[in-house]
């Protein structure tokens, strides 16, 4: 029996592509007065508000930019400015190119120098703050509102409120974009180490943002909490997307592990939504009042492996249990989920199973086959391991102006996940493994080879030779941590790690010095290549103990 899962819908009955933009333009003057976006800035913005700023940047930004701009860096925190800068630009047919904030200053320099970016919408005081510059690129947020006037506000005001639908999405020109017209380049780094832009398009998002519509079914009633970041593509699709094109509000805070302030901004707005990670959840478990999160109806954890201890953990505090779901970067991100109980339709098949990711999304349809297999073609039966490949239209476009890389994980539609999984009988995924070589600690991708790469180099290993390699092991607090295996050292583990953050690595990226162990020889097969099986079998021995829940 194969192991292909049909599509929960098939794609015809999606309905046609989503263009983003335009449904956007309907959805923001649909609501009108309603809240549709807040902060905890204290920006507090209606439909109708909302649309009026976000025109009016645009006009702004028309003025400042190239016309032959077509990528704009935006380094914001989740906020109602940055909802706005990102509208504005897909208004403008341009791509957002949303940076990462938490890595190095030598990877933002790249990722800048990659996408081409000549300009970056950022504010002093941020940067600043995360002791990060994009050097003359930068484009000050609040100096382009100071630049507003009262023909770019009265402009906006005549579009938003009297011009028919239709004649603003000609004026904007909105109507020659195409469903595969690039949306936004999103970093992600992966086991080589380097940055690598994933090219999403108009379609490959609103493919997504459909997707979950028909999981949750959306209404007016709901209201999503907004701190993942805009940088990130679950942040990207779900808390900036979904508020923008359907007709959910969302409330925004700026760091996802200030429990308490996103406590209280649920309890103010009275959130329904909460999309987030196991990480943060067990933050909020730990620090978030009980009373503050009583209106959640869903909570989805994503981007890294829920443990059942942090589900029953949250249902006994919160009253709701949170679901899991899973997805990639490179698949925009969403590929299938759990549809929480809140939201199953009565008289519908089963569509949650604890222990799995869920089934795939409309439109989807995930495959396995052996783990050394490069053709997706070759399958495997019901119930075996391998390796999980997806195809869809949330399939990325590429990597940007990286030809090879994509044909690497990319075979005649079908993406190779990197994980291993196993399909049941009712194409619920199940995720038993990673093949790839990087660990999603607190919703980031941290690569092994990066951190091995320049633990070597700080051991003084030449010619290739490996005198450490890194791994990762179970841990209560994160999901997951990396841990080193080494040969003997002349420099203590804190020195090691001292030396790993002068070179730039950050902090994320670096294992604790208790994560060090020292081994007689590192595990190799007979080809000589790394024994990634015995690697992970002696870290999982070493480090039991402390990965134990």
């Amino acid at each position: 029996m194969p192991t292909s899962s049909q599509p929960t819908q098939p794609p015809e009955e999606l309905g046609t592509p989503m263009v983003l933009q335009r449904r956007m333009l309907r959805a923001l003057r649909s609501a009108g007065p309603r809240l549709k976006v807040a902060d905890s800035l204290g920006t507090r913005l209606s439909g109708s508000e909302l649309l009026l700023r976000i025109l009016a940047a645009r006009r702004v930004l028309e003025r400042e930019l190239d016309p032959a701009e077509q990528r704009v860096g935006v380094f914001l925190p989740p906020t109602a400015a940055a909802v706005v800068v990102n509208a504005a630009l897909a208004l403008s047919g341009r791509v957002a190119v949303n940076l990462n904030y938490t890595v190095s200053q030598s990877i933002l320099d790249t990722c800048i120098r990659l996408a081409g970016l000549k300009h970056v919408v950022s504010s002093p005081t941020f940067l600043k703050k995360v002791n990060l510059n994009v050097g003359d690129t930068l484009l000050d947020a609040a100096s382009l509102k100071k630049k507003l006037t009262l023909a770019d506000r009265l402009a906006a005001l005549v579009q938003a409120k009297l011009l028919p639908i239709g004649m603003l999405e000609s004026l904007l020109g909105l109507d020659r974009i195409a469903p595969d017209d690039v949306l936004t380049v999103i970093f992600t780094s992966g086991s080589t180490g380097d940055p690598k832009g994933v090219v999403l398009s108009v379609n490959n998002v609103g493919s997504n943002v459909q997707a979950v519509n028909q999981l949750v079914h959306l209404s007016a009633g709901d209201v999503a909490v907004g701190s993942l970041p805009f940088f990130h593509s679950y942040g990207y699709m779900t808390t900036l997307w979904i508020p923008l094109a359907l007709e959910p509000a969302c409330v925004y805070h700026v760091n996802p592990l200030d429990a308490q302030a996103i406590g209280a901004l649920a309890s103010e707005h009275h959130a329904t939504i909460l999309m987030t990670t196991p990480t943060f959840l067990r933050t909020y478990i730990r620090r978030t009042p009980p009373e503050d999160f009583t209106s959640l109806e869903v909570v989805f954890a994503s981007a890294e492996r829920l443990p059942n201890e942090v589900r029953e953990a949250f249902e006994k505090k919160f009253g709701v249990r949170p679901w899991e779901a899973y997805g990639a970067t490179e698949l925009s991100p969403l590929v299938a989920a759990n549809v929480p109980p809140s939201r199953h339709v009565p008289g519908r098949p089963v569509d949650a199973r604890e222990g799995t990711v869920g089934r795939p999304i409309a439109g989807c349809r995930a495959r396995i086959s052996p783990r050394d297999a490069s053709d997706p073609a070759e399958e495997l039966p019901v119930g075996q391991e391998g390796l999980l490949w997806i195809s869809g239209p949330n399939v990325m476009q590429g990597y940007l102006d990286r030809p090879d890389l994509t044909e690497r994980v990319v075979r005649d539609g079908w993406y190779c996940t990197g994980d291993v999984a196993k399909l049941d009988a009712e194409g619920f995924i199940t995720i038993t493994g990673r093949e790839s070589r990087f660990s999603k600690i607190g919703g980031e991708m941290v690569p092994h080879v990066t951190v091995e790469e320049k633990l070597n180099d700080v051991l003084g290993a030449t010619d290739g030779q490996l005198l450490a390699v890194v791994a990762a092991v179970r841990d209560v607090k994160k999901g997951e941590r990396l841990v080193v295996l080494h040969l003997p050292m002349e420099l203590s583990p804190r020195e090691v790690c001292q030396r790993l953050a002068a070179e730039g690595l950050p902090n994320l990226w670096i294992p604790s010095p208790d994560s060090f162990s020292e081994i007689e020889e590192i595990p190799a097969l007979g080809s000589g290549k790394l024994d990634l099986k015995g690697v992970t079998t002696i870290a999982a021995e070493r480090f039991a103990a402390e990965g134990t829940a």
